[in-house]
Formats: C-alpha cells, structure tokens, sequence
C-alpha cells in the first residue's frame, strides 16, 4: 500500500496545478477507480485539499505543512534517499527504531522520522529533548562500501549538509562545533549521533540520528539547557515548515554523499567542514578519556579526526573529546 501511494505521490506532484485524469492514474499504477478513490481518501485524512472533477480527473489544491510520510515525499527530490520513508507520531528513539530496520535488511537511503520522541538520543549516552512538533528528529540508514576506520567521516559530512541548508536556505550563520554539534550564536541548534554496525573489515549499517531544534521558543526550551541551546525560531524570529526543512536536509545530503563517493573526504568535504569550524586556530581546553588539556584547534585530518596543536609544540590527531565552549559566550 505505501509503495503504491508513493507512487500516487510522485506521480500527482509532478503534474502540480494540472488535472491528472482518473483513467490516466489507473494506466501508469494498475490501480481500479475504486482504489484511486480511497487513495485520496487516505491523502484527505492526512490534510491534503483534492479537487476532483468529472471528466478532469484530480488535482492536489494545498498541502499540508504537518510532517507526515506523505508530506514528506511530497515534491522530494532525491533519487534514493528517503523512498523508504517511516513517519511516527511518537516514538521512545528513531535511532532503535532504524538500528531495528536495518538489522531486518531495511534498503539503504531508508528515514525515520518522528513528531516527538520520549527517549531521544544523544552523544555520550546523553538524551535529547526531542518536543512534539517542535523540531527535525530523524534517522538514516546507510550501507556504505567505505571501512568501518572512516565511519566518523559520514557524522563530518552530516555536519557540513545541516550547515549548509542553514546557511543557503535559512540564510544564518552556523558553526560546527568537532565532532558532532551545530552551533549558532553560540549555542547548540542540532546534534548528530552515528552509530554503526560493522564486522572488522566491512560495515553492515550505519545509522546517523539528526536533531533539529526548530520552533521552539525561549521558554519552551528545558531549563537546565537554556543557557547553552537554541532553535531556528530564536535565531530568525520566524516559523519554519518542518516537512520541506527535511526535504532540504535529505537532497542536500544524498548530493554530498554522493560527492564524496566519488570524490573522497578531502575534496568533498574537509575544506567545507573547516569554513565552518568552531574555534579553529583558538586555543581552548578539549576533556577526553583520560585528561584534559589545553589545545589550538588546527583543523581535521583526513579521517575526520581532529588536529590539535599542544602546549610541548606536537601536533595530534584526537579521535574522541569534547571542546570547551566559550565561559562568556564571546571571544
């Protein structure tokens, strides 16, 4: 059924304003007047406006602004990503939910989104307050032919795509803050977590988990991350469409994803990371595992690890840690 209404979807997008006649509808899918009825039924209970004539056919009139499969790939642009498409209303993680996708085999390019979830996840075990309507809490399925040692390339790459959607379509100003958070005015806007299934040589799956803050306000915003989070609302002063911000966000990354396929991470995405880095050629304090240190951020290495500049004069790669974020908020 969801195959066929994907169908339905592309086919009646890309005939916008125009009639599509019933007759037509039923040669291109193999689907009974019948089933073309209660096909846009089901797209009437969704919040879509039909406009069915005699002897016209079917025209979609407005659709809605609610986030939902159908919206979704409504007008969606990719080729692969995101033609396997799974909406909840609510949701404990869309990371379990994907990570149990595609331990049954779910396709690569497969998404999972969700209007709320109860249990969000975060890096470092920390959970992400995901509120209902208010933000992008999605999940994507790769299958990547690269080695499970370039994995953390692919959190990189998510970064420089979230950016750059904020940056072309937003028109604000994001930093990137290594490895794995998105930065305006100072504060937190999105996160990435990727998580991978993988044998010592080949990866099954990876799953890269992204979190948006959109239409929050201020107060909106948990107490205890108020001082250190934001959400597009605060920075524009504006209310975003949260079905076509997803819709930007997935043909942005199937095109950087592609490029660097075919290009590498240095061509493809190194230089474009570091345009966007936080505190790069800062000095600053990075926490890892075993201590915490005063460092000049230099920039990433090929494998998307960072470079650090130490206070002995040696130059080194740290592959986990956490910056030190601004005590004042500015420079």
């Amino acid at each position: 059924m969801e195959s066929t209404r994907n169908k339905l979807i592309q086919l009646l997008s890309k005939e916008e304003d125009t009639f599509i006649s019933g007759q037509v509808i039923s040669d291109k899918l193999n689907l009974s007047r019948n089933a073309i009825w209660k096909h846009m039924k089901e797209l009437e209970k969704d919040g879509y406006k039909i406009e069915a004539i005699r002897n016209k056919g079917y025209r979609i009139i407005e659709i809605p602004k609610k986030v939902s499969q159908n919206t979704v790939q409504w007008g969606l642009k990719t080729k692969w990503l995101g033609k396997t498409l799974i909406h909840r209303e609510s949701t404990t993680s869309t990371q379990h939910i994907a990570h149990q996708l595609a331990s049954e085999n779910a396709p690569h390019g497969t998404v999972v989104m969700a209007d709320e979830q109860t249990a969000g996840k975060g890096r470092l075990s920390r959970s992400w307050h995901s509120a209902k309507d208010k933000g992008i809490w999605l999940s994507i399925v790769l299958r990547p032919t690269i080695g499970p040692n370039l994995a953390p390339q692919l959190t990189l790459l998510t970064a420089t795509v979230l950016a750059d959607v904020m940056q072309n379509k937003l028109h604000v100003t994001p930093k990137i803050k290594w490895p794995n958070d998105i930065i305006l005015s100072n504060k937190k806007v999105a996160g990435i977590l990727t998580e991978m299934q993988a044998e010592q040589d080949q990866i099954q799956y990876i799953v890269i988990g992204i979190g948006i803050n959109v239409n929050q306000e201020q107060e909106e915003l948990p107490d205890d991350i108020q001082a250190r989070a934001t959400s597009l609302k605060i920075e524009t002063n504006k209310d975003w469409d949260l079905h076509v911000l997803i819709q930007d966000i997935l043909l942005t990354f199937e095109e950087t994803y592609s490029n660097y396929l075919e290009n590498g991470f240095q061509t493809a995405i190194k230089q474009k990371w570091e345009s966007y880095g936080y505190r790069i050629g800062e000095t600053t304090k990075i926490k890892t595992i075993k201590d915490e240190q005063e460092i000049k951020i230099m920039g990433i290495a090929d494998d998307g690890a960072l470079l650090a500049s130490y206070q002995d004069g040696t130059i080194k790669k740290v592959y986990s840690g956490e910056i030190d974020w601004f005590s004042n908020g500015s420079k």
